[in-house]
């Protein structure tokens, strides 16, 4: 974010807490409800493949997914839904270790690195589709911007997993269509 930016939304933010300050509207607390649902299933999720996973660069990536994108934004949806007198879900899944090296599951019952890779991938895509669809939904400029936020850091993240399935081989083949 440009220095301009940064002053742009600092203004915005103190402007909105003096003058704009309403409760969330439905579509914003259902939004956020969702958030915290869907990211504490999604860590249980992420624990389990990242203990499937064996590349090291991919666990570090799938870490990332776990520690600087689910759990932060359940733990700010969580804060948001309860300034405005929301309810938080109740749902609680079991913490798993991330274990640092590899487990010893056979193999017919344990995910390769490539799949890990693609699960891991398509949910950081279902996750950002459900960030913009939020985002267009929000009226208050707080919950838009942790929105855009974490959208713009979710984008960074799938590119450079991206990147590391490109380098791996692990991006599937699609035939070309022709006419």
């Amino acid at each position: 974010m440009t220095i301009l930016e940064t002053v742009s939304t600092e203004t915005r933010n103190i402007f909105n807490m003096f003058f704009d300050k309403e409760p969330l509207n439905y579509l914003e607390a259902a939004g956020l409800y969702g958030m915290i649902a869907q990211g504490r299933y999604n860590v249980a999720a992420l624990e389990v493949l990242y203990n499937h996973a064996h590349d090291p660069e991919l666990k570090l990536l799938v870490k990332e997914a776990i520690e600087r994108q689910t759990k932060v934004i359940v733990e700010h949806s969580e804060e948001m839904l309860q300034e405005s007198g929301g309810r938080i879900p109740t749902l609680a899944f079991t913490q798993r270790t991330l274990h640092k090296t590899a487990l010893n599951i056979p193999t017919d019952a344990h995910f390769t690195d490539e799949e890990v890779a693609i699960a891991v991938g398509t949910m950081g895509k279902a996750a950002q589709m459900a960030l913009l669809a939020a985002l267009h939904q929000s009226y208050q400029l707080e919950v838009a911007m942790m929105y855009r936020k974490m959208l713009d850091a979710g984008l960074e993240w799938d590119y450079r997993l991206l990147q590391l399935m490109l380098r791996r081989g692990w991006l599937p083949r699609l035939a070309k269509l022709e006419h």
